[in-house]
């Protein structure tokens, strides 16, 4: 795979989400068109007991927080049903998919897919859970808490030049499972070749695990030549501070130290144009605990060698 910048994002700490639309649409005029804008955002437990918090209080921010990015793109962790057709019904441009991760059907909390419908054309979907049987709904293995899951689909853009198809993944690894993190990015990246056919991958997820740990070392390193993952974060902002690149708010605004434990990944032909973090709050207060990251990419010619 061979992945070039051509452009780095200057993230934002604490600015207006005025400001923050302004910019990303600057970005978008400055990409060219058949660029992909993906965004990865953990929107927090619908029924979490989150006080001033809690998510009818600030469903409204995480709309506007996704309009403001515009992406073609997006995955949400910790998504229940309710929360899934809220963001239907308000970010109506955008088709998704995804499963409950209890039953397969609507129980429990989803990693959502969505996607713009003016753009992409729907080729197949599917899930597959985080264990030793992934096709079990609900199961888990090793020392995972609960049950995790992974959603995908696989779209035809009609504005891209490759013709390529994208296989859009969309995770959520287990807090406290230390083996099952492991475990999980094995098998993500098992998935990812199995599920390819001759698509071009991005993976967006909550992964609960830091830069340089084992989880990250098995997603992102280079195997004997194999396809890989390209971590777009550390790709674009190659000097970037580590202490500073925390995605887990706790909904306190601006924090910004911690481990940044939410990655938007590609596996394929792509330019990664720009990456970030986005940090957007309102009066204060942010639209999740995690903030969202966003990546900007495009498709790539296929090398003759490939």
């Amino acid at each position: 795979m061979y992945l070039s910048i051509t452009q780095c994002f200057s993230r934002t700490f604490g600015i207006g989400l005025l400001a923050v639309s302004m910019l990303w649409g600057f970005n978008a005029f400055q990409a060219h068109a058949e660029s992909l804008r993906v965004m990865s955002f953990n929107i927090r437990y619908g029924k979490a007991k989150d006080g001033e918090n809690h998510w009818e209080k600030r469903k409204e921010l995480v709309v506007d927080t996704i309009k403001a990015f515009d992406p073609d793109i997006f995955g949400t962790q910790e998504t229940l049903d309710f929360q899934r057709n809220y963001l239907d019904k308000h970010l109506s441009a955008w088709a998704s998919s995804g499963v409950g991760r209890d039953d397969g059907k609507l129980q429990g909390e989803m990693t959502s897919i969505h996607f713009k419908k003016d753009r992409f054309q729907l080729l197949d979907q599917g899930q597959f859970w985080l264990s030793e049987t992934p096709q079990v709904p609900g199961s888990k293995s090793w020392d995972s808490s609960l049950s995790r899951i992974c959603s995908w689909v696989k779209l035809h853009d009609r504005q891209s030049e490759s013709k390529r198809p994208l296989l859009i993944m969309n995770t959520h690894f287990d807090h406290r499972g230390v083996q099952a993190r492991i475990e999980s990015a094995r098998l993500i990246r098992q998935k990812a070749k199995a599920l390819q056919d001759g698509c071009d991958v991005l993976l967006t997820g909550d992964f609960n695990a830091a830069v340089n740990s084992e989880p990250y070392l098995i997603m992102f390193q280079q195997d004997h030549g194999e396809p890989y993952f390209q971590d777009t974060y550390a790709f674009a902002n190659p000097n970037s501070d580590p202490a500073v690149e925390g995605t887990f708010t706790g909904f306190k605004a601006p924090a910004t130290t911690g481990k940044r434990i939410d990655w938007i990944a590609a596996w394929g032909n792509f330019r990664i144009l720009s990456a970030a973090i986005d940090r957007t709050m309102k009066d204060g207060r942010t639209p999740s605990d995690h903030y969202p990251v966003t990546a900007i990419v495009e498709q790539t010619p296929k090398k003759n060698s490939e």
